[in-house]
C-alpha cells in the first residue's frame, strides 16, 4: 500500500516539476498579480493531486493542468468580494518616478494584453506563454483550429493597434 502511494507521489512530483513554471507564467499573465498567480497554481496542484487517478496519460498533463488552472481563475471571480475604499482617504502622489524604458514598455504590453477581450487574450497567452500549438489551443478552448488562427490574428492586430496608439512600435510577435 505504501509503494502505491509513493508511486502516486513520484508521478505527481514529476508532473509538478515539468509544468509548474509554465502554469505560473500563464497564471501571472491571466491575473497580473504574483500572489494570486501563486495561489492559482497551488490550487491547481491541489485539485490535480485529488484527481490524479483521472489523468490516464501523462502526455496530456499540461492540457489537463491548464484546464484546471483556467477553472480556478474563473472561480476567483465567483467568490471574490471587492474591497471598498473610501475615496477621500486615498492619497495620490504628485509625481511618480519613471522606471527604465524597457520595464515601462513591458508593463504597457502587459496592460494592453490584459485589455484584450478574453476570447483573443486567452489563445494568445496559451500560444506565447505556454507554447501550445494551434491544434492544442483548439482542444483546450474547445473551438476549431481555424477559429484559433482567426482569434490569434485578431489578438495580434488589436494588440499592435493598441501599442502603436500608445507609442510603442516594433515586432509584437516576439517574446513577452
Amino acid at each position: 500500500m505504501g509503494t502505491e502511494r509513493d508511486e502516486r507521489a513520484r508521478r505527481f512530483d514529476r508532473l509538478a516539476r515539468a509544468h509548474g513554471a509554465d502554469l505560473y507564467r500563464f497564471a501571472l499573465w491571466l491575473c497580473g498579480r504574483e500572489a494570486l498567480a501563486r495561489d492559482l497554481v497551488q490550487e491547481t496542484f491541489l485539485r490535480a493531486w485529488k484527481a490524479l487517478e483521472a489523468l490516464r496519460d501523462d502526455g496530456a498533463a499540461r492540457s489537463w493542468l491548464i484546464t484546471i488552472l483556467r477553472r480556478e481563475y474563473a472561480r476567483t471571480f465567483e467568490r471574490k468580494v471587492p474591497t471598498l475604499v473610501d475615496i477621500d482617504a486615498v492619497t495620490v502622489p504628485e509625481t511618480a518616478e519613471p522606471g527604465p524604458d524597457r520595464r515601462a514598455d513591458r508593463d504597457l504590453l502587459r496592460e494592453s494584453i490584459a485589455r484584450l477581450p478574453q476570447r483573443y487574450r486567452e489563445p494568445l497567452l496559451l500560444q506565447v506563454v505556454i507554447g501550445l500549438s494551434c491544434a492544442e489551443i483548439a482542444r483546450e478552448l474547445d473551438i476549431s483550429q481555424s477559429a484559433v488562427m482567426t482569434r490569434l490574428f485578431r489578438a495580434r492586430e488589436k494588440l499592435k493597434t493598441a501599442l502603436q496608439r500608445d507609442g510603442i512600435t516594433g515586432n509584437i510577435d516576439g517574446s513577452f
